[in-house]
């Protein structure tokens, strides 16, 4: 399959191109394509014709985007409107991504790919956008992967890194680790959600629409942070705070786990989230 890989930098990105054995990848530098700008992915569509466009490119420091919304509804969803309506016209199906923040209700039980979104906040109103957007400009080409606290080895660049090697930092310099515990969510491997994202593309009965990935279980920020400290033999001590989903005045979600219903019924599943993050801390930190 001939594949169009935007955002080759970033941490799903990266994994995409290092566990891709199948397919002809081409993942233009942001130089030279930049999916808010139309010209460069009408070019990129007619040199590489990609029968499949993977669009990882996003906005997504939360708090940058209460600061900044123009810029994060013109790259969440502006600009993913115009690549999805691209790849229809050339014929091309879309994987782009979204995120756990696009709900915010009481639920205590997985979210499915159907029940109703609640965003709290600007990142999370534009990716919901974002995905009314690719579905309603591209409705037999586009399929929206919602997913959770990413982490891999490209880090999160416009993070400062990933949330992971965050606290293994904290914990080998011995600080005392104050951490939310009120904030349920399904940490995930790029490593793993890659594996799946290909896997998901390959499947024949894959249908537009939109799918969750996420690695399986879910912890808190709090109970996370205590399982890197305990893998890696930290000496840091970590304190559960309960910060009610506030940071300033933006609201987070307390329950944004993701149930994996359609993936599972095509048979992709991914690892327990503790066999994921043991397997990154092992290969990361030897």
């Amino acid at each position: 399959m001939r594949i169009l890989l935007i955002g080759r930098t970033g941490q799903l990105g990266g994994d995409l191109l290092r566990n891709n054995s199948r397919h002809e990848i081409a993942a233009p530098s942001r130089d030279e394509l930049d999916i808010t700008r139309k010209a460069d992915v009408a070019s990129a569509l007619a040199r590489h014709r990609p029968e499949l466009v993977i669009n990882c490119a996003a906005f997504h420091n939360v708090p940058q985007c209460e600061e900044k919304p123009e810029e994060a509804f013109r790259v969440n969803c502006i600009a993913v409107r115009d690549l999805a309506a691209a790849c229809a016209a050339a014929g091309a199906r879309l994987i782009t991504f979204s995120s756990d923040y696009v709900f915010g209700g009481d639920k205590r039980t997985p979210w499915a790919e159907d029940d109703r979104p609640q965003p709290l906040q600007v990142y999370g109103i534009t990716r919901l956008a974002g995905e009314h957007a690719a579905l309603a400009a591209a409705p037999k080409h586009a399929i929206v992967v919602r997913t959770c606290g990413l982490y891999g080895q490209s880090g999160a660049r416009s993070k400062g890194g990933n949330f992971v090697d965050g606290r293994v930092a904290d914990g080998r310099a011995g600080k005392t680790i104050e951490m939310a515990c009120e904030q349920i969510v399904a940490p995930t491997s790029t490593h793993d959600l890659s594996i799946a994202v290909l896997a998901l593309a390959e499947h024949p009965g894959l249908q537009p629409g939109i799918y969750h990935l996420v690695n399986e279980g879910q912890c808190s920020w709090y109970e996370l942070t205590c399982a890197i400290v305990e893998i890696l033999r930290l000496p840091a001590k970590v304190v559960p705070v309960d910060r009610g989903g506030v940071t300033g005045a933006m609201r987070r979600p307390l329950y944004s786990v993701l149930g994996n219903n359609k993936a599972r019924a095509l048979g992709i599943v991914l690892p327990p989230w503790r066999d994921a993050l043991e397997r990154y801390l092992e290969q990361r930190y030897p």
